[in-house]
């Protein structure tokens, strides 16, 4: 079986999704420490003029260093769901397939949420669900994990039971290659060849949030990130 490991991200980009169809289990990793100013609660989405930056904002004052993923509390005190939901109107609303996705993607911007991960899996569940992708999903803070770092990475395979490990990346950075041949587990490293596609900016934008792409080429977006048409 070929797993692959990633943290939870806020409207994740084409890369993330291309890893998660090309495994038989996806594993979100929601229960290690949350870092400020990564992309689990914050991406780009375009516009006719630039990307721009879209961030959830999380309540984190005196809580660094204890601070998992799935327990992080996102702040109400901007509105934020307001203002992302306006945006995404006002830069997508001209776009083929807007009318397509926007009543469910609107459902996720009217609910209240108290914790970051709800919002992220509800996304990730739209995602998927737009894409068509089956891949099953399990959350890293379902299992008992005791490890870090590599030998995180091998706990999780050993415990389902993975033969393969597509890794990002930048595991070759900090991955323990010969723990894993060890235990039978071979390894590959996503290095993830971004498509162009046609999108409402006149210049091309690369590294956005998969929204962009399913909002100009829905049921075509999955040949297109897979590199396939």
């Amino acid at each position: 079986m070929k797993i692959s490991i990633n943290q939870p991200a806020y409207l994740p980009w084409l890369g993330y999704f291309d890893r998660i169809e090309k495994s038989d289990l996806h594993v979100v990793l929601d229960h290690v420490q949350f870092e400020k100013n990564s992309m689990v609660n914050r991406n780009k989405i375009n516009s006719v003029n630039h990307p721009i930056l879209l961030t959830v904002p999380v309540s984190t004052k005196g809580k660094f260093g204890n601070l998992e993923i799935n327990t992080v509390e996102i702040d109400h005190v901007s509105q934020w769901q307001k203002k992302h939901w306006k945006t995404i109107l006002l830069n997508y609303s001209k776009a083929p397939y807007f009318c397509r996705y926007r009543d469910e993607l609107e459902l996720i911007y009217k609910k209240k949420y108290t914790k970051l991960n709800d919002l992220l899996k509800d996304q990730l569940t739209f995602f998927l669900n737009a894409l068509r992708i089956k891949t099953p999903i399990l959350f890293s803070s379902s299992l008992d994990l005791k490890e870090s770092k590599s030998d995180l990475i091998l706990e999780i395979c050993i415990k389902t039971n993975a033969c393969h490990y597509i890794s990002g990346p930048y595991g070759r950075d900090y991955i323990d290659l010969d723990k894993f041949y060890e235990n039978n587990i071979s390894i590959s490293f996503h290095d993830y060849n971004h498509p162009k596609y046609s999108q409402l900016s006149e210049a091309f934008n690369s590294n956005l949030s998969i929204l962009d792409l399913i909002m100009n080429h829905g049921d075509n977006s999955l040949a297109i990130l897979s590199n396939n048409s």
